[in-house]
């Protein structure tokens, strides 16, 4: 199993605006559950802690195999996400590794 986290720093020219570019990350990605052969979980969290050096939004998922995750990061439906988001990330962190 690979585990693939992602987490994110959004763009947002007050708090609300802020809030709803990070809730609308987390239904986008959270709607490609059951879309992507391979991806076994998928789980996105918005910051509550709102301390200067945490990221604002983390996705976690898992994939049955190091295939599937590379399947994923050219599949249609993640593609569709990635381009609704838009210029709205200002910084991406991203961690995968295998998990027995």
């Amino acid at each position: 199993m690979i585990k693939h986290i992602v987490m994110w720093n959004l763009e947002g020219e007050t708090p609300e605006q802020h809030r709803q570019a990070c809730l609308f990350l987390k239904e986008r990605f959270e709607g490609l559950a059951g879309l992507i052969p391979g991806l076994l979980k998928i789980e996105v969290g918005v910051d509550l802690s709102r301390i200067d050096y945490a990221c604002d939004v983390v996705l976690y998922s898992e994939f049955d195999s190091q295939e599937a995750l590379d399947a994923y990061a050219s599949h249609p439906e993640h593609l569709r996400v990635r381009g609704e988001l838009g210029n709205s990330r200002i910084a991406r962190h991203q961690v995968d590794y295998v998990c027995s």
